[in-house]
């Protein structure tokens, strides 16, 4: 089985357990870091919408929590046709931590696209223009 079909299988589980009351919109991610270990995260909506965290930024955290720094792949699922890319606040933490890395997207039953992090953020801020 492919990194990316391994990925989309962890996200799919993911998406299982979103908490999504509000949206009804469920989402899955994996985070593949390069030692190979699979995070998972599913989105968590509160009545404050503010507040509901992405599932991509959910199996972020969860990594760098873990002490994971260096990443290879994300998948993101959601119960679309068309791809579901990320938000913008969750390309620019996948930037700032994870560098260009493929984002593969799918639904519940296939792949319905792959691109790269800096096709989906092409300018991005980073502590290259903090200097």
């Amino acid at each position: 089985m492919s990194d990316s079909d391994r990925l989309v299988a962890a996200a799919r589980a993911a998406r299982d357990r979103a908490l999504a009351p509000y949206s009804t919109f469920k989402v899955g991610a994996a985070l593949l870091a390069r030692d190979g270990t699979i995070y998972s995260g599913c989105n968590v909506e509160n009545a404050s919408y503010g507040l509901t965290m992405c599932a991509e930024r959910v199996a972020l955290f969860k990594a760098l929590s873990e002490g994971a720094r260096e990443f290879t792949m994300i998948a993101v699922v959601a119960d679309t046709a068309a791809p579901t890319p990320p938000c913008g606040p969750c390309r620019q933490l996948l930037w700032e931590y994870c560098g260009d890395i493929p984002v593969v997207m799918a639904n519940l039953q296939t792949i319905t696209g792959q691109h790269q992090m800096r096709e989906l953020l092409p300018l991005p801020f980073d502590g290259r223009l903090l200097k």
